[in-house]
């Protein structure tokens, strides 16, 4: 099995691409809803981030107020850094988890919905292929001023904050281009999706971690056979 790493861009039509694959019956994981999912109370980044920064980022149930916490670390790399170093070797360990479900399910390859892929770069190693949701910028400022009711400034302010869409799909494997009609947009994913299932990119993995299992059964057949007695 296979990683790919899909992202987009604010108003580009990411999360209705992802619908498209999972009604293909894709493996999906959305590394925010992970990322939420580690801060909870009871988990150690929640502690952690508690020591860190401060009751004052707590709600009055416990959990952590992503308000507080996103004003403390604006503006202050030091801060954003060690909140870093605390929520994502949790997040990787819940993806890792994750992942590894869907590799004993027999999926060939996993969908991990990333919105700051190319960001962050901290993700980019473990994915075989990369996917960008495209749109050109008229396109995408259009979308958002309609779908948020923003005006043209406001719109352009979102966009601007993000990494524009064209230089995402320059460090890209692949391409979704949603400039226009829905119809060619999914017919895209679809063949897509068909290129990634004919792939024999997971077959090295699945083979070595067969072959181990092989041979730790045969292993402890040896094992059986020297330490019990003889009837």
């Amino acid at each position: 099995m296979f990683l790919v790493g899909l992202t987009g861009g604010i108003a580009s039509g990411k999360s209705s691409v992802i619908q498209v694959f999972q009604q293909l019956g894709c493996a999906v994981i959305d590394v925010d809803v992970i990322a939420r999912h580690v801060v909870q109370p009871g988990y150690p980044a929640h502690r952690r981030i508690v020591e860190a920064f401060g009751t004052e980022v707590l709600l009055e149930n416990g959990d952590i107020d992503r308000k507080v916490l996103g004003d403390l670390i604006f503006n202050q790399p030091d801060r954003r850094q060690l909140l870093n170093s605390i929520t994502h070797p949790e997040i990787r360990k819940e993806m890792m988890k994750e992942t590894f479900k869907y590799f004993l399910r027999g999926y060939r390859y996993v969908i991990l919905d990333i919105p700051l892929l190319f960001e962050t770069k901290k993700l980019l190693k473990y994915m075989k292929h990369t996917v960008v949701v495209y749109c050109d910028r008229d396109t995408q400022l259009a979308r958002l001023m309609k779908r948020n009711n923003l005006n043209r400034e406001d719109a352009e302010a979102r966009i601007n904050a993000q990494l524009p869409l064209k230089d995402k799909a320059r460090m890209a494997n692949h391409v979704l281009d949603n400039s226009g009609e829905w119809s060619l947009t999914r017919r895209q994913a679809i063949l897509l999706h068909a290129k990634l299932e004919r792939s024999m990119e997971y077959l090295p993995l699945r083979l070595g971690f067969l072959t181990g299992l092989a041979g730790i059964a045969s292993l402890l057949y040896l094992l059986t056979r020297y330490l019990l007695p003889s009837p």
